[in-house]
């Protein structure tokens, strides 16, 4: 499975981006960047991250769901 980075605008001077799945689910949606070339470095970011980061579970303990 490979997603896609959707590059979007997000107002008149800045940017973002939207990850989807192949099926079209939105997975993620990030803050603005102010220019491209952040904007690039911060899919980088992701794509190195994601595949090794880990999960941590912020829930109580035995609270109900």
């Amino acid at each position: 499975m490979s997603g896609i980075f959707e590059i979007l605008t997000a107002g008149e001077r800045s940017f973002r981006f939207r990850l989807t799945a192949d099926d079209g689910t939105v997975v993620a949606v990030s803050p603005k960047f102010p220019d491209i070339q952040a904007l690039v470095a911060g899919i980088s970011a992701v794509r190195e991250n994601a595949a090794t980061g880990f999960v941590v579970d912020h829930r109580a303990l035995g609270a109900a769901q």
